[in-house]
């Protein structure tokens, strides 16, 4: 089934979100560079939020240009814009409004690759293996998360941000000059036609997805913001063997078990996922050594893996075809949102909580979410029944 998959076009879009998001990656040692410019915490944070909110706030009007122009159009605008932002951090060299003007179009030109990259697979692949395809394809984004931080440190261990910058701005040429073959997916709707941003994003049956959708993404700040804290403070393991742990069950099951949602139904996994995401959280909450800090890493990974493809096909197969460009935005919108209010929410509950106690708020936020999200979608006492594909379901 895989091989179906596979065609020209498939892999040149995963190979444009590759290079795309390892560039992207890159920057997560560009605390490193504020700090040297004489950031304090609090303006590292801002900095860091400000290129979330600039890709919130262009979302709407990425999803209607989709819908109207098409996706090839804004893959191009989008790749050709993130290699001049990527040249234009080269011209910071002091903290001042010049590095948050950056990080704006920084964060529109990465809203634009993702949100039309993701949306092109989503159209290529069979309806009825669109859960594997986004599978497989979701490979793409979570091996710049691995490699981002390795090749950043080698860079940096042999020259200096400059360096770094300059690998990164040739990272997205690659991308802008792989994503030039790409033929266009759809018929677009045209210039004047009549889109809607709003219209999926408050449809009835999406409101649901986008909740869990909500409350993963959510989630999901724990860790990525607060696992090198945690590390730090108390000497459990290391960030890398716990990622290294959760990119690999992710990957892996992706790879070898990325078909199951569609065989047997996209619920009876979704479900199941969510619980292995959640135990992830209460193991990491009470470990004390490095191997339950790895299982927790291989437990969240594994929930990562499987909800991620589940929710962005369940969203798209429920949107109107016409508004399939805005759901696509919608989706990979509300990962903005989740981390601009998961930051500061759970990073307040380590204080009196400490993060024992964080972990598994977080824990009891993902259990409550889906339970929530199981009623809310009708599934409480009926998911065994659901056994159609995902487009279906």
């Amino acid at each position: 089934m895989a091989a179906r998959l596979l065609t020209r076009r498939f892999v040149l879009a995963w190979a444009v979100s590759f290079f795309s998001g390892l560039a992207f990656f890159l920057f997560v040692h560009f605390p490193g560079y504020l700090s040297d410019l004489g950031a304090t915490k609090v303006q590292i944070g801002i900095v860091v939020a400000t290129t979330a909110l600039a890709g919130l706030a262009i979302r709407p009007s990425i999803g209607r240009e989709l819908d109207r122009r098409g996706r090839r159009p804004i893959i191009l605008v989008g790749n050709l814009a993130h290699v001049g932002v990527l040249a234009l951090y080269l011209t910071i060299h002091s903290f001042g409004v010049w590095l948050f003007v950056v990080r704006i179009l920084h964060g529109f030109a990465e809203a634009l690759v993702f949100s039309s990259v993701f949306t092109y697979v989503a159209d290529i692949v069979p309806d009825e293996s669109r859960t594997h395809g986004l599978a497989l394809f979701g490979i793409s984004g979570m091996l710049p998360i691995a490699v981002g931080g390795v090749l950043g440190d080698f860079v940096l261990s042999h020259w200096d941000f400059t360096a770094l910058f300059l690998t990164s701005l040739v990272l997205g040429v690659v991308a802008l000059v792989l994503s030039l073959p790409l033929v266009e997916s759809i018929t677009p709707a045209g210039k004047g036609a009549p889109v809607s941003f709003l219209r999926p994003l408050i449809q009835r049956d999406l409101i649901p997805v986008w909740w869990m959708t909500f409350v993963f993404s959510f989630s999901l700040t724990a860790y990525f913001a607060f696992l090198r804290t945690f590390v730090d403070e108390t000497g459990i393991g290391s960030v890398g063997e716990f990622f290294a742990a959760y990119a690999s069950a992710a990957i892996l099951l992706r790879i070898f078990l990325g078909w199951l949602p569609d065989r047997i139904g996209a619920k009876r996994v979704l479900y199941p996922s969510i619980a292995a995401f959640a135990i992830g959280f209460v193991v990491l909450a009470t470990a004390h050594s490095t191997p339950p800090l790895v299982v927790a890493g291989l437990l969240c990974g594994g929930g990562h893996g499987y909800c991620f493809p589940i929710l962005y096909a369940i969203s798209f197969g429920r949107a109107e075809r016409r508004d399939r460009g805005s759901a696509s935005a919608i989706y990979t919108g509300i990962f903005d949102a989740g981390t601009l209010l998961g930051g500061p929410v759970l990073g307040s509950l380590i204080g009196p909580l400490g993060y024992t106690g964080m972990f598994l708020v977080a824990a009891l936020w993902v259990v409550t979410g889906a339970v929530t999200y199981a009623i809310w979608d009708g599934d409480l006492g009926h998911v065994s029944r659901r056994t159609t594909p995902v487009s279906l379901e």
